[in-house]
């Protein structure tokens, strides 16, 4: 029988990278939906549930993305509601790569650091996918500050992850200018920049001293770097003692992670794959 994927994009117009994603992680059939909300996902997620019978919903299953992750969100948990019984498919959320971008990071970073002695000061730490690292990070053991221009949605954002991970260890930090990053120039180890495409969210002049830093990981692959003179395609690059990564350099993670989760939608018809899920799918691929 044959493996359909069903994109639901919330996009106008179905994202051709992750289409092209799909037919790399050997998917029989991919049906692409663009335009889809909550409201008028429910007869799209039925067409799913009730034409296989249930011996074989494992090969079918659902892709939520998009470029917008909240938008994403909400998408995925109606998905999830519209299933009732052992009547459901698979489901993978990685609206604007937020999961599997996050993961591929903090699986670098795990090469070099024991996060359990690991503080992590994460720029742009509001966006989908610092959220997303910093939940990961906490997850297992660390400190993590998140960053983010303003302090109340930093805080926000700590909050809420909070109460979901028990002794999440978090604290907000405002960065109206670079000079409050030296607050946490004495304790951080890692520094990760999740922020807007084509923004230096810090100068080499502000990161290079840091004393403990060993590992500085850049994800905006649009000029200018988001960390100064981190390169997009290095790769565990040692600048001045600094093991370095540019968003190419994570990038070949990101995309074998993407592709093993996908392929993993096909083992059973129960598997929701969100952040943790899908870290766990990239953790995996290094055993």
């Amino acid at each position: 029988m044959k493996k359909i994927l069903i994109q639901l994009d919330t996009d106008a117009q179905p994202s051709t990278f992750d289409r092209v994603v799909a037919v790399d992680a050997d998917v029989d059939e991919l049906m692409s939906y663009g335009g889809i909300t909550p409201e008028n996902v429910e007869s799209l997620v039925h067409g799913a549930m009730f034409t296989r019978g249930p011996q074989d919903l494992h090969h079918t299953a659902i892709f939520v993305g998009g470029s917008n992750v909240k938008q994403g969100e909400s998408l995925f948990q109606r998905i999830q509601e519209t299933f009732f019984g052992p009547v459901h498919v698979s489901v993978m959320m990685d609206s604007n790569g937020s999961n599997t971008t996050a993961a591929a990071a903090v699986l670098a970073a795990g090469k070099h650091l024991d996060f359990s002695e690991t503080t992590a000061l994460i720029l742009g730490g509001t966006g989908p996918v610092g959220q997303r690292a910093a939940q990961l990070l906490v997850k297992r053991g660390a400190n993590v500050i998140l960053a983010s221009r303003s302090e109340e949605r930093a805080q926000a954002t700590c909050d809420a992850i909070a109460n979901t991970i028990e002794g999440a260890q978090l604290k907000a930090l405002s960065l109206k200018d670079h000079k409050q990053i030296e607050e946490a120039n004495r304790e951080t180890n890692l520094i990760i920049a999740a922020g807007a495409a084509g923004v230096k969210l810090i100068p080499a002049a502000c990161w290079k001293p840091m004393k403990q830093l060993k590992v500085v990981i850049d994800l905006n692959a649009v000029p200018p770097a988001g960390i100064e003179e981190v390169d997009v395609m290095d790769k565990a690059t040692d600048r001045d003692g600094i093991l370095c990564y540019g968003a190419i350099g994570v990038g070949g993670t990101k995309m074998k992670i993407h592709k093993a989760a996908v392929r993993k939608l096909f083992e059973t018809n129960d598997l929701i794959l969100d952040t943790e899920e899908i870290y766990q799918i990239g953790a995996d691929l290094k055993k």
